[in-house]
């Protein structure tokens, strides 16, 4: 029985799936559990910076997701909190991992053709790879 998860997310509807399958994952004992989610952004520029004109946009896209997840989980009467992290997102959700104990990671999948992971490289398989608790990959 997993207690303590760490959910990463990055606002995407793969990353809700990944969360919503959390909760499926623990509701016969969600009283039991409690639930960290991580949001990283990405600062070598990719992703939020250039959907928006600056980091404080960016920012405050990711408290409100972050507030409106923990409001999810806390409907679901599940423990929860939240991290806000900043850097390349596979390294500093690792790091996240090794300071802290979890029984499990829950990742939505962005579902990238090979080609795109081999340029792009996979987040959710390089956590799947590094990562030293299970780690589920939900599609």
């Amino acid at each position: 029985m997993f207690k303590r998860i760490l959910v990463a997310t990055d606002g995407s509807k793969h990353a809700r799936k990944g969360l919503e399958k959390a909760v499926q994952m623990v509701e016969p004992y969600k009283s039991e559990v409690h639930i960290d989610l991580v949001y990283c952004v990405d600062v070598r520029g990719h992703s939020e910076v250039f959907l928006y004109s600056d980091n404080t946009e960016a920012d405050a896209l990711a408290k409100r997701m972050l507030s409106e997840n923990t409001e999810y989980l806390k409907s679901e009467g599940i423990s929860v909190g939240s991290f806000y992290l900043r850097g390349e997102p596979s390294r500093m959700v690792l790091l996240h991992l090794k300071e802290h104990e979890y029984d499990c990671l829950v990742v939505g999948s962005r579902g990238r053709n090979e080609l795109q992971t081999l340029v792009l490289g996979s987040v959710s398989h390089k956590l799947a790879k590094h990562a030293k608790v299970p780690v589920l990959i939900v599609r």
